[in-house]
């Protein structure tokens, strides 16, 4: 098998502009999402949308703040977005073997998550997974690819991750809603939650669920404040939802990993979580067979981007649990010298430790398939 040094659980594509406008059905077409050129640079077009949705700073990775800007036009941003190919040159330059990959969070599937028409929602979904598993089958063992799943019901829910996870290069699906399509969980849902479970299929909340629609990146100031500041705001809640509404009970090897939400937060919400589980009266709360921490124990994982105090207090957390992300080619990204950053974190953390949140931990809940090339020299740029 490949010789796995460097994962990394939550990175991105750049969606290319033909996408749906080559893939969604001909009574759809005319309201496909669609990619056009402003004075500022490009943005898409997309129904629901407040106005045009720029994609600058989902593509400026490795540029220097300075340079970076919300508004890009897209034939001047890196090809690994989109290029299968490019995409490993891109990972060999920054030293990374493979990359569980997201869509474009804000622009394309917030909008999806909040589109009233479940014949769009789904045929945008769908057309997205099938360009998705294209892109990640060129190299299985370096792209594991996210589905994402429809918000429309359970039963839509249950037939995409089926569909999906026999798709070539998909490893896992992503949430931005329960199945039934709203914030609270419902009794439909545990229909998901247990193909999902048998199926032994991670299901991902990346930074938090879509309660909105998305708008453009101003590049003001007050938007540069906001953008890529603190991301855990919505996961504890999504943390208590489960439960509470006893599902991980029911499904008890049902894995969910929190993503792009950094760590060190989960002692904190362990013992808090706690604290009000035992405040409540014990005829009315529900009745969980174990405490909130427990379940952050048993089906939580953790991804970070830079946590140097979660980091510290991995013990805390769950060494285990815990997986590296360099949000490439997003703002977070520190490409291509991911390595370098990662050692300035790392000292003093034993190695086996380090290889598991690096590596091991995302091989094993990704089901990243074994190599079909010999293992690789270390890149030249960063350092190992």
């Amino acid at each position: 098998m490949r010789d796995y040094r460097l994962i990394s659980a939550d990175s991105h594509i750049n969606e290319p502009p033909d996408l749906w406008t080559s893939r969604l059905p001909k009574k759809l077409k005319d309201r496909a999402p669609r990619m056009q050129r402003f004075e500022e640079g490009d943005a898409w077009i997309i129904e629901g949308a407040i106005g045009p949705i720029n994609f600058g700073l989902n593509a400026c990775g490795g540029l220097p703040p300075e340079k970076q800007s919300p508004w890009a036009k897209f034939e001047d941003i890196r090809r690994g977005g989109w290029d299968p190919k490019e995409r490993l040159k891109e990972q060999d330059k920054d030293g990374v073997d493979a990359e569980v990959l997201y869509s474009t969070p804000r622009p394309l599937n917030t909008i999806f998550w909040n589109n009233k028409d479940p014949e769009w929602h789904l045929a945008c979904i769908q057309a997205y997974n099938n360009w998705l598993s294209e892109y990640c089958s060129y190299a299985p063992d370096r792209l594991s690819g996210v589905a994402v799943m429809p918000t429309i019901g359970a039963a839509a829910a249950v037939k995409e991750l089926q569909r999906t996870m026999k798709l070539p290069g998909m490893g896992s699906v992503v949430l931005g809603r329960w199945p039934n399509g709203s914030d609270n969980i419902a009794d439909e849902d545990d229909k998901f939650f247990a193909v999902a479970e048998e199926a032994g299929v991670a299901v991902n909340i990346h930074v938090g669920f879509a309660t909105e629609a998305p708008r453009a990146h101003s590049g003001s100031k007050r938007d540069s404040v906001i953008v890529g500041g603190i991301r855990i705001m919505d996961v504890p809640v999504r943390i208590q939802e489960l439960v509470y509404s006893l599902a991980l009970d029911r499904f008890p090897k049902l894995i969910v990993p929190l993503v792009e939400v950094d760590c060190g937060w989960v002692p904190y919400i362990k013992e808090q979580l706690n604290d009000r589980f035992h405040r409540q009266n014990p005829r009315t709360r529900p009745q969980a067979k174990m405490l909130p921490s427990g379940y952050m124990e048993r089906n939580f994982r953790y991804v970070f981007i830079t946590d140097n105090f979660g980091i510290a207090q991995r013990h805390w957390i769950g060494v285990d649990k815990v997986m590296w992300s360099s949000d490439y080619p997003h703002t977070g990204a520190d490409w291509p010298l991911s390595w370098k950053s990662i050692e300035k974190s790392f000292g003093g953390v034993p190695a086996d430790e380090k290889q598991a949140i690096l590596a091991g931990n995302a091989a094993r809940i990704y089901h990243l398939p074994p190599a079909k090339t010999p293992k690789r020299a270390p890149a030249k740029a960063g350092a190992r």
